[in-house]
């Protein structure tokens, strides 16, 4: 019983070893995140103090195309609402099946 004391407590302090470097590279990791985002907002701004006026409208014809992808996911969660009008499962669990007549909540999440 002693030996598993033992050998438990060293695993123990092995674990908490690695908690501790894994502790620290997050710390780095976050710090980095932060850095590089405050560069990047620097950088954009300084772009668009240098970028003439007919490029920044390029750039606005560019998020608008975005947008337009936008729809196309309007229009898989309408056939998505088709099918399960239909009387099929859209949820995770029994997708694709044939619902009885109830509602399932786990599609119903999928709606909310």
């Amino acid at each position: 019983m002693l030996e598993r004391f033992s050998l438990l407590e060293k695993r123990f302090q092995e674990l908490q070893e690695d908690f501790g470097t894994l502790k620290k590279d997050l710390v780095q990791l976050v710090e980095e995140n932060h850095q590089l985002a405050h560069e990047n907002h620097h950088l954009r701004q300084r772009l668009d103090e240098l970028t003439p006026d007919s490029a920044k409208q390029d750039r606005s014809s560019h998020d608008s195309s975005e947008q337009s992808n936008d729809a196309s996911v309007g229009e898989g969660y309408d056939n998505l609402a088709r099918i399960y009008e239909e009387g099929f499962h859209i949820c995770h669990v029994y997708f694709g099946t044939p619902r009885e007549e109830e509602d399932c909540i786990f599609c119903l999440k999928f709606f909310g």
